[in-house]
């Protein structure tokens, strides 16, 4: 399972890339296995603002509808419109081409209630564990 370094993780299964006062935002590669192929996905309109824990969109599957739970707060700047018409995007590169959302975040402190790589490696690995 792919863990990027670079990036913040959720509990709800979510990576955040901090990239200057802006962080980019979108499901781990985890995630994706489990929900099976996305066939749908309902993005947030630029400039909504979003709340840490907060709904943002939903993404619809082969196995489940989900709701989509920002890891943090701010608002949004960016969609990732590509998933639109292309929604496979989350699971072929859920790291790369098939980010969801890129959002100017309101509290930088919010990323250090994230876990680390590490830290979600160990919580994937417990989950697995009780599976």
């Amino acid at each position: 399972m792919n863990v990027p370094r670079n990036c913040r993780y959720t509990r709800d299964h979510f990576w955040v890339r901090p990239e200057g006062n802006e962080a980019v935002i979108g499901l781990s590669d985890y995630l994706q296995e489990e929900l099976g192929d996305a066939i749908f996905i309902d993005l947030p309109d630029l400039e909504d603002d979003i709340e840490m824990a907060g709904t943002f969109g939903i993404v619809e599957s082969t196995r489940t509808v989900s709701d989509m739970t920002a890891p943090i707060s701010g608002t949004v700047v960016e969609v990732n419109s590509d998933l639109e018409s292309g929604p496979e995007l989350i699971n072929e590169d859920p790291y790369g081409e098939g980010w969801i959302i890129r959002v100017q975040f309101d509290d930088p402190q919010q990323m250090d209630s994230l876990m680390t790589p590490e830290e979600y490696e160990e919580y994937i690995a417990d989950l697995v564990q009780e599976g």
